[in-house]
C-alpha cells in the first residue's frame, strides 16, 4: 500500500520531503463496499486521499433523498472536506465507497503548513477545488438542462470511466436513488437504451456498449 501511495504522490510532482511528511503524518483506512466514510453533519479532521477504489460523493436532504455529485478516484482528495474543516463547519455531503477502497487519511492540522511550505501541495489543493467545482457544474447542468434519459446515460458513462469497466454492478433501485428519481423511470429508460444498443441489461448489472 505504501508503495502505491508513494507512486501516486510522486506522480503529483510532490518533492521527496513532502512525500515523507505525508507518509509519516497520515494513516491508512480501508473501506468495504458501500461503507460510509463521511456522513452529513460530521466535522472532518482528516483529508482522505484515494489510493485504490472509488468514493461516491452524494448530497442528501432531510427526508433521505439523495443526488449523486461526483466520484473520487486514485490520487484524488476530497476538497469539500478541506473546506469544511478549515471553516469548522459540519459536512453537508456524504462519501461512500463504491467497492472496496484504500485511503490515506491526512491530518487537517498539516494542511495549512504544507500549503505554505510546498508550492506543489498548494497547487494540488487548488487544483482539487477546481476539479470538484467543474464536476459540480457538470452535475448541475445535467439536472437543469438534460432530460432524464440523457442524465442516465451520463451517469452510466461517468461510472464506467471512474471504475475502468464497461460492466456496472448496480440495481435499478440504487441508480434511481442516486439520480433522485423512481425505479420505474430508470427501468423504463434502461429498456429504451437497450433497444438503442447502448447498453445490455442483466440481473443487477448493466454493460455499457
Amino acid at each position: 500500500m505504501l508503495e502505491s501511495l508513494r507512486t501516486i504522490l510522486s506522480n503529483l510532482n510532490f518533492s521527496q520531503e513532502l512525500i515523507e511528511e505525508i507518509v509519516r503524518s497520515g494513516r491508512p483506512k480501508n473501506l468495504g463496499a458501500e461503507e460510509h466514510l463521511i456522513s452529513p453533519g460530521m466535522v472532518a479532521d482528516h483529508m482522505p486521499m484515494v489510493i485504490t477504489g472509488t468514493l461516491r460523493i452524494m448530497r442528501e436532504d432531510e427526508e433521505g433523498n439523495e443526488v449523486f455529485l461526483y466520484y473520487l478516484e486514485g490520487g484524488d482528495a476530497c476538497a469539500m472536506s478541506i473546506s469544511c474543516c478549515l471553516s469548522n463547519q459540519p459536512t453537508p455531503f456524504k462519501a461512500v465507497a463504491e467497492s472496496e477502497a484504500t485511503l490515506w487519511m491526512v491530518p487537517m492540522s498539516q494542511i495549512d503548513g504544507w500549503m505554505a511550505k510546498y508550492p506543489s501541495f498548494r497547487s494540488f489543493v487548488i487544483d482539487s477545488y477546481q476539479d470538484r467545482f467543474d464536476e459540480l457544474m457538470h452535475t448541475i447542468d445535467s439536472i437543469a438542462f438534460m432530460n432524464m434519459d440523457e442524465r442516465l446515460m451520463k451517469y452510466l458513462l461517468d461510472k464506467k470511466q471512474s471504475q475502468g469497466s464497461f460492466v456496472i454492478e448496480k440495481t435499478h433501485e440504487q441508480i434511481a436513488q442516486e439520480l433522485n428519481t423512481s425505479r420505474v423511470v430508470v427501468s423504463r429508460l434502461l429498456k429504451k437504451l437497450e433497444k438503442e444498443d447502448k447498453v445490455e441489461l442483466y440481473r443487477n448489472r448493466i454493460e455499457v456498449l
